[in-house]
């Protein structure tokens, strides 16, 4: 209400002829009540946007667990290492790269002991049996130091890997972080992001991280990315990609597998597992043929597609 209003009112004229000062304590009566409105309302409506805030913003993070498991698999998404069951290839089942298998037990033996390791890459042909070696070498180490674990991550999540190295740095366990079929796809962008997660920066790299990746490629790079650039552009991500393998002290190189040996695998598999039959080097080499390669992994589809036949069952 107008104050020209209030005089018009019968009580207030009254007021303001008797006593002046009555209806000025009135007046700064009004103007309170309204003004301590404002105030409450302005409180309410930041009660509100608090709460909308909260709905908005993430859960905190809880401290990852990994008593229960020895292998994980990273989510950098959800923050997230998910476990994973036991691998179940012996390590002896891997026929014909002994040389390989002695280095990455090797590595890994020292890596449990708290000794200075190099970071490996296994290069070399497909199907040769690098992530198998390297997974069935961990279980055989880890099953006697039991703070080791092994993080699986996905080579499209690269650029996550220097956050995941400072959130395992904080841990008393020691990591064996393995990348399958790395490769920097997307150009050189990955390439500094794994540099700066086995450099460290400031911090340096983390004491109980040990990085191993697998490629088909020596100095991770695909050929269609270099021919697809400008020379100069060219020049400089090669030199950037080049320099990212050169970060792993220890590359331990896989070989095309000849029939020979082909053959051996396939006998100690089905040793292993009771598969033997009167043609099984006849069949084997068929399976071969027909796949146009001999190496460890078409060794192994054999041996799982003739256990199927055979009603067995095989690990996974």
């Amino acid at each position: 209400m107008r104050s020209s209003q209030l005089l018009q009112c019968e009580p207030v004229r009254h007021y303001w002829d008797a006593d002046k000062n009555q209806f000025a304590l009135l007046r700064n009566t009004l103007r309170a009540a309204k003004a301590l409105r404002m105030v409450e309302t302005s409180e309410q409506a930041l009660e509100r946007i608090a709460a909308a805030l909260e709905r908005l913003a993430p859960p905190a993070a809880t401290r990852a667990s990994f008593d229960h498991a020895c292998l994980f698999r990273h989510d950098p998404k959800a923050h997230a290492f998910i476990a994973a069951p036991d691998y179940g290839l012996s390590l002896d089942l891997l026929v014909g790269i002994e040389r390989q298998k002695s280095l990455v037990v090797e590595a890994l033996t020292r890596f449990a002991g708290g000794l200075p390791v190099n970071h490996v890459l296994l290069w070399g042909v497909r199907g040769a049996g690098k992530s198998s070696l390297v997974k069935a070498a961990f279980m055989a180490v880890a099953a006697q130091a039991g703070a080791l674990k092994l993080v699986e991550v996905d080579r499209d999540e690269v650029s996550a890997l220097p956050e995941l190295f400072e959130t395992l740095r904080e841990r008393s366990e020691r990591f064996v972080v393995l990348c399958d079929d790395l490769s920097f796809e997307e150009g050189a962008a990955a390439a500094k992001a794994l540099k700066s997660a086995l450099e460290g920066g400031v911090a340096g790299p983390p004491e109980n991280v040990l990085f191993v990746a697998t490629s088909n490629r020596r100095h991770l790079m695909p050929r269609d990315h270099i021919e697809s650039r400008g020379a100069i552009a060219s020049a400089e991500d090669a030199e950037e990609e080049v320099s990212v393998s050169d970060r792993f002290g220890l590359w331990i190189g896989f070989a095309p597998m000849d029939q020979a040996t082909y053959v051996a695998a396939v006998a100690a598999y089905a040793e292993r597992f009771g598969l033997a039959t009167p043609d099984l080097e006849a069949r084997a080499l068929r399976w071969a043929k027909l796949r146009g390669a001999r190496s460890g992994r078409v060794a192994w589809q054999f041996i799982r597609d003739l256990a199927g036949e055979l009603g067995r069952s095989l690990p996974t």
